[in-house]
This record gives C-alpha cells, sequence and structure tokens, in this order.
C-alpha cells in the first residue's frame, strides 16, 4: 500500500445470489461500480420508485465517503409497450418523463450518476449481442422476434431461487406456441404499430429485455424474471455476467400489498411532495432496513417530517453555539451522507416544512397568529379552558404550539388524533436515533 493510500474500512453488503452477508471486495482497489435497473419512463413515477432511488443513492453517497472512486450507472428503459396509445410518439413521451423523473430525484436530493444511458441510444450493441447469443447457439428468431432458450441456461433460476419447472407461462412472460419453452423470452420483439423500430437482421424491431450489465442492484422484484434473463443472456453472449454482488431493495407497500401501477394502489412522488418536504419523503423511505418491506401511510410520513424538522431546529440552534461547533460540524456530515441536507440553510428548510404543514391544515400562517393572539388574550383573562382548547384544536390540525420566554411560537407537529397532555418530542433522543444509527441499520441486515 502506498503512503497515499488509506485502508477502507470493511462494508458488509447482503448478496441476493449468495442469500449470504460479504464483506464487499471490489474488483479493482479503491474503484467500485454499480449498476442500478432505472424507471420505465412512461408516468410520473411513485414512491416504490423513489424508494430504490433513495436506497442507491445512500449506498453511493456512503461508498465516496468511505474514499472509494464510485462509478455508478442507472439507465433509462425509454423503449417499451407501456409507452404507446397515450396520444403522443412514445420516444416523446419517454424523454418527458425521463426528465420528470430527474425532477422527482433532484428533491429527494438524489445525487446525479456518473452515466445515465438509455435503451435507444444503444441499439447497435444490443443487436451485435443478440447475434452472439444465436452465434452460441442460445438463441432463436421466429418470424421477426428473437428468443433466449432459457434450456441452454443450466444456472437459469439461482439468482431468485425460481426452478424452470416453476415457472409461470403468460405471468410475467407471454404465452406464445411458437416459444421451444414458455420460459424463454424475448430478446427482440417485431415491430408493431405505433411503436418506435429499429433495422436489424430480423428485420424492423426493438428490444425485448434491455441489454445491460454491471454490478447491479434494483427493487425486490427484478429479481425474476428480470435479473435473471439479464444473467442469461449476459453469459451467453461473454460466458460470465461480471456481476459479483447483486442488492436488491425491499418493496413498498399500501395496506400490506407491494404497491404499483397495475393494482392502482400507489402513489406518485409528486402527489406526496405537495404536502410534505420531499426530504421527509426520503426520511420515510429510509426509515426501514433496505431489503425490508416499508409499509406506507400518512402517519409514517407524519412522523417522519415532525422528526426531520426537530432535527433542523435542534441543529440550527447547535450552530449559534460556540462550545457546539464542533459536534454541529460532525452531525452536518453524517446528514449530508444520508442526503438529507441541501444547500439552503437550517432556516430555509425550517421555512419551507412550516409551509408545507399549513397547506396540510388547510390554514394559513396569518390565521395561525390569529388563533395564538386569540389564546393569549384567553390566558391573560385566567380563561384556561378557553385557552387549551385553542391550543388542542391546532395540534389536530398538526400544529403545535410552544411557549417560550416572552413569546408563544409554533411548529409542525404529527397532528393530535385524541385529547391528551405531554406533546413535545424528546428532539435530542431523535437527533442521535436518526444520525447515528442510520448508515449501520440501512447496511447491516437485521
Amino acid at each position: 500500500m502506498s503512503e497515499m493510500e488509506v485502508e477502507k474500512p470493511d462494508l458488509t453488503l447482503y448478496n441476493t445470489m449468495t442469500q449470504l452477508k460479504e464483506v464487499y471486495k471490489p474488483m479493482n482497489p479503491g474503484k467500485i461500480g454499480i449498476y442500478v435497473c432505472g424507471i420505465t419512463a412512461y408516468d410520473y413515477s411513485h414512491i416504490g420508485h423513489a424508494r430504490a432511488a433513495v436506497s442507491f443513492d445512500l449506498l453511493y453517497r456512503y461508498l465516496r465517503h468511505l474514499g472509494y472512486q464510485v462509478t455508478y450507472v442507472r439507465n433509462f428503459t425509454d423503449v417499451d409497450d407501456k409507452a404507446k396509445n397515450c396520444g403522443e410518439k412514445p420516444l416523446d413521451l419517454s424523454n418527458r418523463f425521463c426528465e420528470e423523473y430527474l425532477l422527482d430525484m433532484a428533491a429527494l436530493q438524489c445525487l446525479l450518476p456518473t452515466h445515465q444511458p438509455r435503451v435507444s441510444d444503444h441499439m447497435e450493441q444490443i443487436i451485435k449481442m443478440i447475434e452472439k447469443i444465436i452465434e452460441n447457439g442460445c438463441g432463436y428468431a421466429v418470424g421477426g422476434d428473437v428468443f433466449f432458450s432459457v434450456d441452454k441456461s443450466p444456472s437459469y433460476g439461482q439468482l431468485s431461487g425460481q426452478r424452470l419447472d416453476h415457472t409461470q407461462a403468460g405471468k410475467r412472460v407471454a404465452v406464445d406456441s411458437r416459444k421451444r419453452n414458455p420460459a424463454d423470452f424475448a430478446l427482440r420483439k417485431a415491430a408493431k404499430s405505433g411503436e418506435p423500430s429499429w433495422e436489424s437482421p430480423w428485420g424492423q424491431g426493438r428490444p425485448g429485455w434491455h441489454i445491460e450489465f454491471d454490478i447491479h442492484g434494483g427493487g425486490a422484484d427484478l429479481k425474476f424474471p428480470h435479473h435473471e434473463n439479464e444473467i442469461a443472456q449476459t453469459c451467453a453472449a461473454c460466458e460470465d455476467s461480471g456481476v459479483n454482488y447483486w442488492l436488491h431493495n425491499g418493496h413498498v407497500t399500501n395496506n400490506n400489498v407491494k404497491m404499483g401501477k397495475s393494482l392502482n394502489n400507489f402513489f406518485t412522488i409528486r402527489q406526496i411532495a405537495a404536502n410534505y418536504h420531499p426530504l421527509a419523503l426520503r426520511h420515510f423511505l429510509m426509515s426501514a432496513q433496505y431489503r425490508s418491506p416499508l409499509n406506507y401511510s400518512v402517519s409514517q410520513v407524519e412522523s417522519s417530517s415532525d422528526a426531520l424538522y426537530c432535527v433542523y431546529q435542534k441543529k440550527q440552534r447547535m450552530s449559534l453555539v460556540v462550545s457546539l461547533v464542533e459536534v454541529e460540524k460532525a452531525v452536518r456530515e453524517v446528514l449530508d451522507v444520508l442526503g438529507l441536507l441541501t444547500t439552503l440553510s437550517y432556516g430555509e428548510l425550517l421555512k419551507d416544512m412550516k409551509q408545507k404543514a399549513l397547506t396540510r391544515a388547510g390554514m394559513g400562517e396569518e390565521e395561525v397568529l390569529q388563533r395564538i393572539e386569540e389564546r393569549n388574550m384567553a390566558r391573560k383573562s385566567k380563561d384556561f379552558r378557553r385557552s387549551d382548547r385553542i391550543r388542542e384544536l391546532l395540534a389536530f390540525k398538526g400544529i403545535f404550539l410552544e411557549d417560550v420566554p416572552g413569546d408563544t411560537v409554533w411548529r409542525p407537529s404529527t397532528p393530535l388524533t385524541k385529547p391528551k397532555s405531554g406533546l413535545g418530542l424528546g428532539m435530542t433522543a431523535i437527533v442521535f436515533a436518526i444520525v447515528f444509527t442510520f448508515l449501520g441499520f440501512f447496511f447491516y441486515s437485521r
């Protein structure tokens, strides 16, 4: 090891392929490559997409924090059946939603990947790979379509644990009598009306499963058949998938059912961000170990918003006390790795979060200040029942009143659901719970 090199601390990750926690060893010392399957761009992204993005953004940030040189690749699938019949040219539609996705990612404080390839820009490479697969006897052409023969892949099912005789034709892979095996999947599809297509040795068409590979990650639903198929086709062309570690984040669920557009039980990132600061959504998405299912509820997002407000409020106060400057600096560094800081000041972040709270409450700040004045008048006249009632009514709307020397201020809080006392939060405990446990909690199995 040279004098300039510093030994990196061990990072333990759960490898889906081996189903074991393993100490990560990069192929090239000091350098790490991560490839994550991105969205199919045809609509606004929901919070399930956001969880995958935040999970791997956190890994990206942490690896950079450890001093690794990281190449982070996240693709866009911009060629897909879902983009047709929308009254817009398919590639125009996908391009628009690629850009909308990037806006959502910026709001969630996700760093831009090193590269963001699009399937439509790599047709030549895809065609050459398909030709190699056919040449190696692992693919066959039928009427303009090209299929991969899963019988030629002895290890098919190793990643997901799916046995070939247990795969169900028609569930994720369409039934087609032309296939030699019902589980065979399309490497290339013949052109159809209304779909973009490209010339190839098999006629006009487009890719089936997109063909890219690297150190791989994505949502748990991609293990089968998506990633299983990627392994099979890559090994058929190159003998080795080139992937040593497979990482998969857990689903976001709604009433314990996987959230997805096919079930119409999803919420878009935009819908949540209309009422909560995007960093509150990020906080919620990091509130469970990354491989575990995460059940969405309004109350949990409320709790994340409340906790994050307290963190920023505490940090703002710490930054004003000279004996606490080094502590504030250390906590800021951790929050930055977690992606919970922006270029805004703490005061600006708190102001934004208060505005979102007013939106949820259906109130303007002038109305809140008026209620505070009414409460002050009630207290002066010793009408404490009315004073408490005003405070409680605001608490039901997520507005918490705090009496400080010579004044009464308000801040957002989780809405009160029933009368109770002691609405204050242990802000110090929240700060330490968040900033000093997230990284270990996130990357180590429970």
